[in-house]
């Protein structure tokens, strides 16, 4: 295991981003020194990251971990008499369909690594309650967010990507897939396969979408969701056309906007989907640039003395100004995108697509 990978691994549990219950924190303020509250969004992609770190090291803390935020996840969070799993649960205000569907991979994840059926048995239940509540009259797409406990659609704000309906939410929706793969109810692929129809139509349009560069940085983190949500279908030739001009897209508009603003996650999430794009046979690697983006990597990580920090990974930089944001999500996809590349320099066997957080 590569020092930079292990010390991502420990901060997971020595930092205290995930608290007594299982539950994860959105982030670590370092200069407030605090966690934000726990959401179960992040709790799901935790799920998948200390699931990860089993896989790669066989330590048992990971899945101990894994295993305890899962157990947050099927009964503190899911609320089974409404058949909820709101953003956060206090208050339980919202519901996410983004969200919805990061719990439901991560939770398929802990079911796969620990047998443990509660966790499956929730994620169906889940998946089935995204079908169902947040349908809209549009047939081809759902709604973004509904309010708790009425479960009403909220009005959509075509200027915040998590709170508007577009190609990104396809991540979400191949947790229908997985759930398809996982309870061999093939009932599940209809309403990705209806997603995927969506995005396809829709995808072309969303870079830049801003006329501000920040914000186009934002757009990129959503649009590699997007790429990420083909991976079911990836051998479809629709699929991977856009795969491969996504990569080509999100990469120029990376170094075109990175000396104002950079964002970890959109590095990390980039060379990932750039080698499972290459181990699927749809685009070669550019291993120059792969590299160029793990040493970019590199520098978001954090080195200090204190533990609730160290190991973990800044959320962005403005100019040479680090954010003082320490995310969970950022930490996550880091340290996959650079063990990812470690293992494709050293040839070995591609994980599956199961892995991918």
């Amino acid at each position: 295991m590569f020092p930079h990978i292990s010390r991502a691994g420990e901060w997971f549990l020595r930092s205290g981003i995930q608290e007594t219950s299982g539950g994860v924190a959105r982030y670590y303020r370092a200069d407030l020194e605090r966690n934000q509250p726990v959401s179960t969004e992040i709790t799901g992609y935790a799920v998948s990251a200390l699931v990860y770190l089993h896989s790669v090291t066989q330590d048992q803390r990971y899945l101990e971990r894994a295993v305890a935020a899962a157990r947050f996840l099927a009964r503190i969070a899911w609320d089974g008499a409404s058949q909820t799993m709101p953003f956060e649960i206090d208050p339980p205000a919202l519901t996410y369909f983004f969200d919805c569907g990061i719990v439901v991979r991560g939770l398929l994840s802990a079911w796969r690594a620990a047998g443990i059926d509660e966790f499956l048995d929730v994620a169906a239940a889940l998946g089935r309650s995204m079908l169902l509540d947040f349908a809209s009259a549009d047939s081809d797409d759902f709604h973004p967010v509904l309010s708790l406990p009425d479960k009403r659609p909220l009005a959509r704000d075509p200027r915040r990507w998590s709170r508007s309906s577009g190609c990104y939410q396809l991540k979400a929706a191949m947790a229908w897939w997985d759930l398809a793969e996982a309870t061999g109810d093939a009932r599940f692929r209809e309403p990705y396969e209806r997603a995927l129809a969506h995005s396809l139509k829709t995808w072309s349009g969303f870079l830049p979408g801003h006329p501000e560069q920040p914000k186009v940085m934002d757009r990129l983190h959503a649009y590699l969701y997007f790429l990420e949500g083909l991976l079911p279908r990836v051998q479809d030739g629709h699929c991977a056309t856009a795969l491969c001009s996504g990569i080509r897209s999100v990469a120029h508009h990376l170094r075109e906007i990175a000396p104002e603003f950079e964002r970890s996650d959109v590095c990390a999430q980039l060379l990932r989907i750039r080698l499972y794009a290459d181990w699927a046979g749809v685009a070669p690697l550019d291993r120059e640039a792969a590299q160029s983006e793990a040493d970019r990597l590199s520098l978001f990580q954090v080195a200090d003395c204190d533990a609730r920090i160290d190991g973990g990974y800044y959320f962005g930089r403005t100019g040479d100004a680090w954010s003082p944001h320490v995310s969970p999500v950022s930490t996550a996809f880091a340290l996959q995108a650079r063990a990812l590349w470690e293992a494709c320099r050293a040839g070995e066997a591609q994980p599956h697509r199961h892995l991918l957080i």
